[in-house]
């Protein structure tokens, strides 16, 4: 199972540890953001680098956040649905905020090779 890898990606995105996350992407990951995130980062996102450098460097520099996991549904050993929130401030204004997500991963070759977000993206407006 790959329980362990999908618990480090958290685990970096919690740290804001970009080595950590990057670590478990597959070369080829594709990252798919909900169209409507703030900042333009909505949208595919192709490869590890792109994904952290066009998405979540960008929005780890306007938010203090990290997706808080609370439950994770296994389809077989391949794919992974994790519910939970968001929960931060937005750095420039210091307002708080929380948005519900679910992630659909799947897993190829031992990494991470998708992740699919779903969130209100309403909920994000600083």
């Amino acid at each position: 199972m790959s329980l362990k890898l999908v618990e480090q990606l958290y685990k970096g995105f919690e740290s804001h540890d970009p080595q950590t996350m990057l670590a478990v992407l597959h070369p080829e990951f594709v990252l798919r953001v909900s169209d409507g995130m703030p900042l333009g980062v909505g949208g595919e996102h192709h490869g590890p680098q792109a994904a952290m450098r066009d998405c979540w460097g960008v929005i780890f520099g306007a938010y203090d956040t990290a997706p808080v996991p609370e439950d994770y549904v296994w389809e077989g050993t391949e794919r992974c649905v994790v519910l939970g929130h968001y929960r931060g401030t937005v750095r420039e204004a210091g307002t708080p905020f929380e948005a519900a997500f679910a992630h659909v991963l799947t897993v190829r070759d031992g990494r991470i090779a998708t992740l699919t977000q779903i969130t209100d993206t309403a909920r994000w407006t600083p």
